[in-house]
C-alpha cells in the first residue's frame, strides 16, 4: 500500500443530532479564529463524497480558519435516514439546521462542490443574511425538465425501488485506492490511500463498504425545475466564485440535455460572480488542485 498523505491540518470528528439524524462533521481549528472579516468557513461536499475530502484545500489554504465540513445525510459517518430515496430539499434543512445548532445567528463563508454547489447555491438565495462569501465549485445545475417528463420519471422511479440499489464493495483498503484512482486519474497515489479510510470502512463481512448509501442511485421521482432554482440563483447577496476545471466536459453527463449556453444564461442571473478556470483539473478540483484552489479561495475570502 502507498504511503496515506500527511494532514497539515488534522480534522476532529464530532457529531450533532440534526433532524433525527446523527450528523457527523469533520472540524479543523476552532471559534477563537473566527472574526467578522474571516468567519467560520463550510464546506459541502457532492455526490458520493464525504466532507473529509476536502482536506487537501483546507491544509493548503494560507490561513488558520475555523472550518466545518459535513458528511450529507447518507454519506461518510453521518446516519442514514430510514426511506428509500432522497428528497433534495432535505439537504437545505439539514444545511440549515447545522448551521444553527453549530454556528447560531452567524453569518458564514459556503463553499460547495458538485451537488453540494447546488444546495450552496440555493441555500445562499433562500438565506442571503447568513452567507458572507460564496465559493461554487462546478455546481452546474441539472437540465431543465418540463412537465411531460413526469409520468415516465414516476415509471422509472416505481420499478427501481422493486430492486434495492447496491454498491460494489471491496476486499481491501488498497483495493478501494484503486478505485478511487480510476474514477480520477488525476487523484495522487497518496492521497488515495489518505481517502480510501474515509471513504469506505471495514465490517464484520471482512470486506470494505463504500459509506454511501446505495439508495442515492435511485432516480428522484421530482423534476428539477430550472425556473424555481434560478428565482433562488437571483435572490444571493454574496459576492460568488465560481470555479471549474479547464478538462471538465458538461456532455459527458448530459449530453445535448444541457448545453453551456443554458449554463451561461443561469449563471448570468446571479447578481455578483467571479470565474477561475483551473488548468489540468477536471471536476474533482478540490483533489486535482488543492493548493491552486486554496490560493484563489485565499483571496476571493479575504
Amino acid at each position: 500500500m502507498h504511503r496515506p498523505y500527511a494532514p497539515r491540518r488534522v480534522a476532529r470528528s464530532e457529531f450533532v443530532h440534526v433532524r433525527g439524524l446523527n450528523y457527523h462533521v469533520n472540524v479543523w481549528g476552532d471559534a477563537s479564529l473566527v472574526t467578522p472579516e474571516r468567519p467560520a468557513l463550510v464546506m459541502v461536499h457532492g455526490w458520493m463524497d464525504v466532507g473529509a475530502s476536502f482536506q487537501f484545500v483546507v491544509d493548503a489554504l494560507a490561513d488558520d480558519r475555523f472550518v466545518i465540513a459535513p458528511d450529507w445525510r447518507g454519506f461518510g459517518l453521518t446516519d442514514t435516514p430510514a426511506a428509500d430515496c432522497y428528497w433534495f430539499p432535505d439537504y437545505l434543512g439539514d444545511l440549515d439546521a447545522l448551521l444553527d445548532a453549530l454556528l447560531p445567528e452567524q453569518r458564514i463563508d459556503l463553499v460547495g462542490h458538485s451537488m453540494g454547489g447546488n444546495v450552496a447555491m440555493i441555500y445562499s438565495g433562500v438565506r442571503p443574511a447568513r452567507i458572507r462569501r460564496l465559493v461554487n465549485l462546478e455546481g452546474f445545475g441539472l437540465p431543465a425538465s418540463r412537465p411531460e417528463h413526469a409520468p415516465r420519471r414516476y415509471a422509472q422511479w416505481l420499478d427501481e425501488l422493486k430492486e434495492p440499489a447496491s454498491l460494489r464493495s471491496y476486499a481491501s483498503l488498497d483495493a478501494v485506492a484503486e478505485r478511487l484512482v480510476k474514477n480520477n486519474p488525476r487523484l495522487s497515489a497518496d492521497k488515495a490511500a489518505w481517502l480510501a479510510g474515509h471513504w469506505s470502512q471495514q465490517r464484520a463481512d471482512g470486506q470494505w463498504h463504500i459509506l454511501g448509501d446505495p439508495a442515492h442511485k435511485h432516480t428522484n421521482p421530482v423534476l428539477y425545475r430550472k425556473e424555481e432554482v434560478l428565482e433562488c440563483w437571483r435572490l444571493v447577496e454574496a459576492p460568488v466564485l465560481w470555479v471549474e476545471g479547464d478538462e471538465t466536459d458538461m456532455r459527458k453527463w448530459w449530453g445535448n440535455r444541457y448545453p453551456r449556453e443554458d449554463f451561461e444564461e443561469r449563471l448570468g442571473v446571479v447578481p455578483q460572480v467571479q470565474r477561475v478556470l483551473l488548468t489540468q483539473c477536471g471536476h474533482m478540483l478540490h483533489h486535482d488542485q488543492p493548493e491552486a484552489l486554496a490560493r484563489h479561495m485565499d483571496a476571493f475570502l479575504r
